[in-house]
């Protein structure tokens, strides 16, 4: 049987170029392209006009959103470091015309406003404390311990959160002066050392974690108080990180309660403080803008520290 002769010349040249256009058939010399890859060219992914006008669109109202949503933070400041002369000015002035702390002294000259901030920090801290040790404590329970009407249970503390605020009010004062703590700190702490919300989120974090390692816990001779503080706990940060967050903001801010259940004002918070800088013919609205900067500036922080775990938090308790 004859074997074929080699290819030489043109016939040579059409075969290799029949092989070049194959599918498939990459060049390797690296010389065909002349760029010094190998003839490997990146593909790059165009962009439609409408979907580089959805993007623009998109961004646009994104910066207009933030600053409406930031518009009145600034007013704010301004006016807390603004004269009265420029407060109750009628031109419209969106910036001072000359910073100055007059404001500020003012809210602490005339006023007890140190004592105010330091019983919203000793309240917020104890309630804040309280709160997120029972609700995850009551997460863990709802969430991977087995007793009898659990379910049941479940559903009547999720049907509180149906229940207006100030029908509780009622309850709640009837309870703190039969239990003789009317009018001290911890007639506003004890109502709200726990939440239902942070209950049921406490309950839908930890139930997503897997029941294995609860398993081989139980295996090595472990407890459900043990389980709880060295494997559950530890994998609780990004939720103790949304429940302190929460309940710093909500105890941080309560006005009608504290207003309710305190009656010196040596024990005021600062939300309850605000309400003083408002007089019976007038009100000095930059000391109010002062004392309410002064009021936000620790939640602000507390949010930019914590900003990653709430997010990580909220996204694995399945709150949308």
């Amino acid at each position: 049987m004859a074997h074929p002769l080699p290819l030489t010349g043109d016939g040579a040249a059409t075969d290799a170029a029949s092989r070049s256009a194959r599918p498939g058939s990459v060049s390797r010399s690296g010389t065909g392209s002349g760029n010094g890859t190998g003839g490997f060219v990146p593909r790059v992914k165009r962009v439609s006009p409408a979907q580089r006008a959805s993007a623009i669109a998109r961004l646009m109202t994104a910066v207009v959103v933030g600053i409406v949503m930031m518009f009145p933070l600034y007013w704010m400041v301004t006016l807390a470091f603004s004269p009265n002369a420029d407060v109750f000015s009628r031109e419209l002035r969106i910036w001072p015309s000359s910073w100055t702390l007059d404001n500020f002294r003012t809210v602490f000259g005339s006023f007890p406003t140190a004592t105010w901030f330091g019983n919203s920090v000793v309240i917020t801290a104890i309630v804040t404390v309280l709160t997120v040790t029972v609700n995850l404590l009551a997460g863990y329970a709802f969430a991977k311990l087995d007793f009898r009407g659990k379910g049941a249970i479940f559903l009547m503390v999720l049907s509180t959160m149906m229940i207006p605020v100030q029908v509780l009010m009622v309850a709640q004062f009837r309870l703190v002066t039969q239990l003789g703590i009317y009018g001290t700190f911890w007639a506003v702490i004890l109502p709200s050392a726990a939440s239902a919300f942070g209950i049921f989120l406490a309950r839908q974090f930890i139930i997503a974690i897997p029941d294995e390692l609860i398993e081989a816990a139980k295996v090595d001779g472990a407890g459900p108080v043990r389980i709880f503080l060295q494997i559950i706990l530890p994998l609780c940060k990004p939720l103790i990180a949304v429940l302190v967050l929460l309940t710093v903001m909500y105890q941080w801010n309560d006005f009608a309660w504290p207003l309710i259940a305190l009656k010196d004002s040596q024990l005021f918070t600062l939300p309850i403080g605000l309400l003083y800088l408002r007089g019976q013919y007038g009100a000095d609205y930059g000391a109010i803008m002062a004392l309410a900067l002064i009021s936000i500036t620790p939640i602000i922080i507390m949010f930019l520290a914590f900003q990653k775990y709430f997010v990580q938090g909220l996204a694995r308790s399945g709150i949308r």
